[in-house]
């Protein structure tokens, strides 16, 4: 099955402006609690996510029946807690951070090369954008062009002091030139590498129990220029509270160029299964992922 993913996040502009103003005054576990009572049950009723979901803790977990299903719960409400939070960042709250491997963001940081984010939709990345930035460049982030322009409007007012710029991945494949200059500049380039987004050139690899594909671009456009990669994840721990994980990737940039995709793409899938494996309800993929067989 062709991966579906509609790239924009729920609601109208009217909706996100009275949610942002709700959370300037109230606490976000109201919220939390509100859309785990009434909002999730629904979803899970009427929305093909829960089976999806339901698979992927039956099959890639091993958990039995009872489990899958009350996990399924789970994962559609850290889901919903993951959007809050994003809507409580506009609203002006603050969320604490424990950064691990920060380290190997400021070392690259500081050289006059460029280097490559990766992340992958597991966790809240999009909170990463507001916490690790640079003052000595730019740090540039892929972001869907079909997005909701109040969802873009609250991201510029949050990246504006942050040094942080927004790629728009759209369907002519403009963005490349953006991140080839970008990189030319020896700025940062943060991009998704879990999902198919324009360009269908993929690689197919051995990820949690299973064969997953993922997309060729991110791994070719490193390669290419023998950059440093880090994966970045931003993992929920409580209620105000994340941790994010930067991790540096490694590959044979001696090799020949097919040899270090196929390294740089293990490596990466290697550190979203490590996630995953850690932060198994924070898996955010709500479309058939594994080319599994039916069981």
């Amino acid at each position: 099955m062709e991966r579906e993913w509609a790239g924009t996040t729920y609601g109208n502009a009217w909706m996100h402006r009275w949610l942002i103003r709700m959370l300037r005054y109230i606490d976000i576990r109201v919220l939390y609690a509100f859309t785990a009572i009434f909002v999730i049950p629904v979803c899970l009723l009427i929305n093909p996510s829960a089976g999806i979901i339901y698979r992927y803790f039956r099959r890639q977990h091993g958990y039995g029946p009872l489990k899958s299903a009350l996990k399924t719960y789970q994962n559609h409400c850290q889901f919903g807690q993951v959007v809050i939070d994003k809507f409580a960042m506009y609203a002006g709250k603050k969320f604490s951070m424990e950064i691990e491997g920060i380290e190997h963001f400021q070392q690259l940081a500081k050289k006059p090369e460029s280097f490559i984010m990766l992340s992958s939709h597991v966790g809240n990345y999009e909170i990463a954008g507001y916490t690790l930035s640079s003052e000595h460049k730019p740090l540039n982030a892929l972001v869907f062009f079909g997005e909701k322009a109040s969802v873009m409007d609250n991201r510029n007012k949050l990246f504006a002091g942050t040094n942080t710029k927004m790629i728009a991945i759209r369907p002519d494949m403009g963005h490349l030139f953006e991140i080839d200059q970008a990189l030319q500049n020896g700025e940062i380039v943060s991009m998704p590498a879990d999902r198919l987004l324009g360009s269908q050139k993929k690689l197919q690899l051995p990820f949690l129990n299973g064969t997953a594909t993922f997309p060729y671009g991110p791994f070719s456009i490193a390669t290419l220029r023998g950059l440093n990669v880090v994966a970045v994840h931003v993992m929920k721990q409580s209620a105000r509270t994340y941790r994010i994980y930067v991790t540096p990737l490694s590959y044979d940039r001696e090799a020949p160029r097919q040899q270090q995709i196929q390294e740089l793409a293990h490596q990466y899938v290697a550190e979203v299964q490590r996630m995953v494996e850690h932060y198994p309800t924070q898996w955010y993929n709500y479309f058939e992922f594994w080319k599994n067989d039916e069981c």
